[in-house]
């Protein structure tokens, strides 16, 4: 595997200056690169490990969400557990299009191509990032998510895909809220498959199979069909 490539210094350029982690992808790999987005608490290394079970020759890329409630890290501000700040959402939401904009001309990779793969906080911004931006991103692996938007935007997700991975014990995305998501996605255009695990606010490995087949190239899944 190509060893990953830590930056996100001052001369990076303003975008870039934050702290992220590339991966470059292994020859031969027809598939899409990752967005990895880390959940409350993380940083850009948490989810690594996740992206090479998905996609072993997968291009990585890692951003560290900028804002920082106590001592753990987040993508953006909440009110109160469960309770987004929608203006600070917005605001970060525009940041990492910006970013991902420019780490894509930096790294050599098709604007617009990434999947993006988050978990809880990091699920979050990545549907945001659907919403606002959605040119940012071709499709998204949400795990552990709640609808980032009491009124969505109303974005255009024609030709995007979506897979929703969360617990149907969930305390803080109850199977309520996770219907709310799906629907604010779905009647947006979005293609979504929703898969439940008998857990709370996890990842569930039993996904993992239907999450690699969501990355894989279209021709491998083709064959396997």
């Amino acid at each position: 595997m190509t060893p990953p490539r830590l930056t996100g210094t001052a001369d990076a350029g303003a975008s870039l200056s934050r702290p992220h982690i590339w991966v470059p992808g292994e020859a031969g790999w027809a598939g899409p690169p990752l967005l990895l987005l880390h959940g409350t608490g993380g940083d850009e290394r948490d989810l690594l490990p996740l992206g090479r079970e998905l996609a072993p020759g997968a291009a990585l890329l890692a951003p560290r969400g900028t804002v920082v409630e106590g001592t753990m890290t987040r993508f953006f501000r909440r009110l109160r557990e469960g309770v987004f700040d929608e203006s600070d959402l917005r605001a970060r939401s525009d940041e990492l299009a910006e970013f991902v904009a420019v780490a894509a001309a930096e790294y050599g990779v098709t604007p617009g191509s990434f999947v993006a793969v988050g978990f809880s906080n990091g699920a979050n911004i990545a549907s945001a990032l659907l919403l606002t931006h959605p040119e940012a991103v071709r499709d998204a692996i949400l795990i552990a998510a709640m609808p980032p938007f009491g009124a969505p935007p109303d974005a255009d997700l024609s030709g995007h895909r979506v897979l929703v991975s969360n617990g149907r014990h969930d305390p803080m995305a109850p199977p309520s809220m996770t219907a709310r998501l799906v629907d604010d996605l779905s009647s947006r255009g979005a293609a979504v498959e929703l898969l439940f695990h008998p857990g709370g606010h996890q990842f569930s490995a039993a996904h993992l199979p239907t999450m690699r087949e969501f990355v894989q190239p279209p021709e491998v899944v083709q064959q396997a069909g």
